[in-house]
């Protein structure tokens, strides 16, 4: 049974997550959170707490066994963009995109 939580509206580029979730599907959910834990990566503990919510929504829901469950599936969205404006020189503006994205972890028992 596949089980999945979603984080939504993490303020880092979907771009930025993708790079970290693509380490993730096939590892057991100890092995992920270590390499999430020692990435270095800024993000890595939002993505951490989305690995172990996925988790715990299998074992308190479906009463699946924590040990046996893998990541199947990572991935990250685009969440809404932020449109701020900078001064330039000259009266003119350069716009700021502050992006964000949906984080997604699906694990299933093995």
């Amino acid at each position: 049974m596949r089980v999945q939580a979603t984080a939504k509206n993490i303020r880092v580029s979907a771009r930025k997550v993708r790079l970290l979730l693509d380490e993730l599907p096939g590892k057991g959910i100890d092995d992920a959170s270590t390499l999430l834990r020692y990435s270095g990566k800024p993000m890595a503990k939002a993505v951490d707490k989305v690995l172990q919510s996925a988790a715990a929504n299998a074992e308190n829901n479906y009463g699946l066994d924590r040990d046996s469950l893998r990541v199947v599936e990572a991935f990250a969205g685009e969440g809404p963009t932020l449109k701020r404006f900078k001064p330039r020189s000259r009266g003119r503006v350069s716009p700021i995109l502050k992006r964000s994205a949906h984080i997604t972890v699906i694990v299933d028992e093995v």
